[in-house]
């Protein structure tokens, strides 16, 4: 059965999509739990934004990152231990910019990359359609957190999602609706015949030809 690639206009299309929802919501609610995971809205935002930028990162250098090589230090002692940090006294609208940025960094290296590179991600050596597709299913569940705790309407349409499903969760039933099958794979929602998934969820990052 052929599918339809992801590519980096998807990585886009899914940040701005999320943009616009979360530029939807009050400020006060940004103190908001972010629907299952366990941090305010702000926090959410950054494990967003920090999670793209790493795809961009590993897959950009001419050598794709192997695990273990040195580089940026993600888990800093503080209060504030990821690279990427955005002040909340300016508002939301910080935060979301750099969801735009980092959004077109994923977008613009998978669609540079050759077929051919690997790159390390603790699922798997993904490829550059493989992080693409990361791209989108980070932004797009993470979008569902935000969305949770913000108190503000997200689903995005099935053409953006089923591709990036299709690729990172090949063992997800093809005849429901995409969204409620990506919360599911996800461990963000029920489907009805399949049993719930716990926290321990995984998707495929290599290439669905490659082991």
């Amino acid at each position: 059965m052929s599918r339809t690639l992801v590519t980096g206009p998807d990585v886009e299309r899914a940040v701005d999509l999320t943009a616009a929802a979360l530029r939807g919501a009050p400020a006060g609610a940004w103190a908001n739990r972010a629907g299952p995971m366990d941090c305010d809205c702000w926090d959410a935002l950054d494990h967003l934004n920090n999670g793209l930028f790493s795809y961009a990162l590993r897959l950009a250098p001419q050598v794709p990152y192997v695990q273990g090589r040195p580089t940026i230090v993600w888990q800093r002692p503080g209060e504030q231990p990821l690279p990427l940090i955005t002040d909340r006294e300016s508002g939301p609208e910080a935060g979301i910019e750099v969801l735009l940025m980092v959004g077109g960094l994923v977008a613009a290296v998978v669609d540079a990359r050759p077929a051919t590179a690997r790159s390390w991600h603790i699922w798997g050596k993904g490829d550059p359609e493989g992080f693409a597709a990361m791209g989108v299913v980070e932004t797009l569940a993470h979008a569902f957190d935000l969305a949770q705790g913000l108190g503000v309407d997200f689903e995005p349409p099935s053409d953006l999602v089923a591709p990036a499903l299709a690729r990172l969760f090949p063992e997800a039933p093809a005849d429901t609706d995409p969204w409620p099958t990506l919360l599911w794979a996800t461990g963000r929602g029920e489907l009805e015949g399949h049993v719930k998934r716990g926290p321990d969820w995984s998707w495929h990052s290599a290439p669905l030809d490659e082991d």
